[in-house]
């Protein structure tokens, strides 16, 4: 037996003993349930040994507040319906599967799914599975709810392994968050934040939002073809073949009816983005900021799910009524009620997940966590590709932790930017660097605000699956990404080439 295959079945034994203690944990709800009540804990103890941190941005002091104080227990008692309701990512998915719920119903997908089954070459089935998580970045957090239990449907409907088809959508999506083709909303927030913390050094500097453009386009395309050779070469190998119980899609012929629908549901969808063109492009476009005129930080962008509802709406309605599947409002109401109902678990989980994230942020503990290990690699004092590389370990380390790129840019940018920039190296380095750590570990981490809806996708094929085959699935993407990507930003600085517009590697 070589040496490969030896490695081989190592690794591949590490990974199914990581799903078989993952999955011996209690139920994904139970634990959630359970780590809130951990940060309950910690909290007091935090409290009680006064933990604490400096705020690198304001120079505040950071303490933990207890959790079982007086006003603790009172903040728990007011805002558990709180968190519940206003934890993000449950109003966004609410919100889409109405419209989902219609294209569903109708046929739209199953109809959509068999014509790329029978007409799409196999060999770029995951290539673009992957791609399209990437171009998801756009449509705010749309990926998440649209895009892996699709890719999950398209590989159970080609024989393939539906997780193996759910993880690499998953890896565009969620993996490859510091890379598209295009500049995406979080740019520009980035960019502000790193743009504050450099005129620290520099009153007079300017950090744009495309700043970055020129690596994540070429990062784009790393991704793509990492997750691409991650799903066939490791996953779906170590997943074998599926033998659950879910319904596979059929892949008969499309009928004459069928054609009919999808030919005029394609041009309901050309219509429908022509007249959300029409609200962005020009220059007095409806959507666009009215004060600034700006578009990212538009009502188009902040109204994006509303976008995304019409956009699977309308095409499945025209689809239903062309096929006859939708004949009253009584059809498409019982469309969308019969999806929502799928969507049982996920609410069960988010309840007990949103207390978690909520007592974490709450209690203060994940804020000094997060400053605790930034000072830690200020105190290293490398310097060149070894701070460049533990930077990027840092970011990944911390985004276990905290799931907002925002919230861990606000807190380290203010610490790195400015000591970066007085060894030499320009914002936009700093920021690229950290937007790969902020990626690649956002696959394990269940703080990510999607983890738990992954893996109620993943228990529509088989109820065993749980939070451990999530991680063991997807860990061989972050470990490729984290080495493959971190050595791209290398050879970028070896060879010297601007990171984006106005982005250049060194100060000058």
């Amino acid at each position: 037996m070589n040496s490969q295959s030896i490695t081989t079945r190592i690794f591949n034994k590490s990974l199914d003993y990581i799903e078989l203690v993952g999955n011996k944990l209690p139920h994904p709800a139970t634990l959630f349930g359970i780590l809130a009540l951990i940060v309950v804990v910690f909290s007091w103890l935090g409290n009680l040994l006064a933990w604490q941190a400096i705020h690198p941005a304001d120079g505040s002091q950071i303490t933990v507040k207890s959790l079982l104080s007086g006003d603790g227990i009172r903040w728990i008692y007011t805002n558990v319906t709180h968190n519940f309701v206003n934890f993000p990512p449950l109003g966004y998915v609410l919100a889409v599967m109405v419209g989902i719920g219609v294209a569903e119903g109708s046929g739209l997908f199953t109809a959509m799914i068999r014509s790329l089954v029978l007409n799409a070459p196999k060999k770029l089935i995951t290539g673009a599975i992957v791609f399209a998580g990437i171009i998801s970045h756009l449509a705010s957090e749309a990926g998440y709810v649209i895009l892996i239990p699709l890719g999950a449907l398209i590989f159970h409907a080609l024989g393939r392994h539906p997780i193996a088809g759910l993880a690499a959508a998953f890896s565009g999506v969620s993996g490859g968050f510091g890379a598209n083709f295009l500049i995406g909303s979080v740019d520009p927030i980035l960019a502000g934040l790193s743009q504050s913390a450099a005129q620290f050094i520099n009153p007079n500097i300017t950090v744009n939002a495309a700043v970055n453009f020129y690596f994540m386009f070429v990062s784009a395309f790393l991704v793509v073809i990492l997750g691409t050779w991650v799903t066939e070469k490791i996953v779906e190998p170590r997943l074998k073949t599926y033998n659950g119980t879910a319904e596979r899609l059929p892949v008969d012929q499309i009928s004459p009816i069928e054609k009919k629908g999808l030919k005029w549901a394609g041009f309901t969808l050309l219509i429908i983005v022509a007249l959300l063109a029409l609200t962005i492009i020009p220059e007095n476009g409806l959507f666009r900021n009215p004060k600034t005129n700006d578009v990212l930080h538009s009502p188009f962008f902040d109204g994006i799910i509303t976008g995304i509802l019409i956009f699977f709406l309308v095409p499945g309605l025209v689809y239903g009524i062309i096929v006859k599947t939708i004949k009253n409002d009584k059809d498409m109401m019982k469309h969308i009620i019969k999806t929502m109902g799928t969507l049982a678990t996920y609410i069960v989980l988010v309840f007990f997940a949103a207390q978690f994230v909520y007592f974490f942020r709450y209690s203060n503990l994940g804020l000094i966590l997060a400053i605790a290990g930034a000072e830690f690699l200020k105190n290293i004092g490398l310097t060149g590709v070894p701070l460049i590389a533990m930077f990027v370990l840092l970011a990944a380390f911390i985004n276990m932790f905290m799931g907002s790129a925002s919230a861990k840019w606000a807190i380290m940018a203010p610490v790195f930017i400015p000591m970066f920039m007085l060894l030499g190296y320009h914002p936009a380095l700093t920021q690229a660097a950290f937007r790969i750590g902020d990626s690649v570990t956002n696959l394990i981490t269940p703080m990510m605000s999607y983890f738990a809806l992954i893996v109620a996708f993943a228990q529509k094929y088989d109820e065993k699956y749980g939070i451990g085959t999530i991680i063991s699935t997807m860990i061989p993407y972050t470990i490729l990404f984290t080495i493959f990507w971190t050595l791209l930003l290398v050879v970028w600085m070896w060879l010297g080439l601007p990171l984006g517009p106005d982005g250049p590697l060194y100060l000058k």
